[in-house]
């Protein structure tokens, strides 16, 4: 059982009517670290069926934490978190994701990355462009930035432009530590479309 009286009243502030997200995160965290996977999951599953959506993104999160040791957890996000209404929820997804892919390290998450850009579900492919930011940050992706850029590159013509803006403004975040890749990467693309055009005035900006 979890005291989900105690999370709701922790992370929405009645005074300024709003969510303390970077509380929340911290709060999975140490939740995650004080429990079993399977306390965890079990948690999990219980606040997402909350009514209340701050909740239910926080077991999101958890179900991040845990999703490289529990398949039940990973797919769960793939399959049924991804179709939540919810753009709130919909942010947590990428976090979660890029915590799966700390948990089971990143070049060993080059695959299932992969998969999700290809998915025929927006919020999946959302979920990697935003929830990987800042790409160059992150281990193996450090030292290899341009694989960063090339997989981010692939989807320059999404059809989704809440995919697209995440892709440009990912590509903006890379551009302020390696200019010169984002610039040559620029240069190859055919401006053809308003949807590529779109991209390429994000990626660009501080060029």
């Amino acid at each position: 059982m979890i005291d989900i009286q105690y999370y709701a009243a922790l992370f929405f502030n009645e005074e300024t009517g709003k969510e303390r997200y970077g509380l929340m995160q911290k709060e999975a965290e140490t939740f995650c670290k004080n429990a079993s996977v399977e306390e965890c999951w079990a948690a999990a599953v219980e606040c997402y069926n909350s009514e209340l959506y701050y909740i239910q993104a926080f077991a999101v999160y958890i179900m991040g934490v845990i999703s490289a040791n529990k398949k039940q957890a990973y797919l769960f996000l793939k399959d049924t978190v991804s179709e939540n209404p919810l753009w709130q929820v919909q942010e947590f997804l990428g976090m979660a994701f890029d915590q799966y892919c700390k948990g089971l390290g990143y070049e060993k998450s080059l695959k299932t990355i992969d998969e999700w850009l290809h998915s025929k579900n927006k919020n999946c492919r959302r979920a990697v462009t935003e929830g990987l930011r800042i790409w160059t940050n992150k281990p193996y992706f450090k030292d290899n930035p341009q694989e960063a850029i090339r997989i981010l590159s692939e989807h320059k013509a999404d059809e989704s432009e809440y995919v697209r803006k995440s892709v440009g403004n990912a590509l903006k975040d890379i551009s302020k530590t390696y200019p010169e890749l984002i610039k040559n990467e620029l240069a190859q693309w055919k401006l053809e479309t308003k949807e590529i055009k779109q991209v390429h005035k994000l990626a660009s900006k501080f060029l």
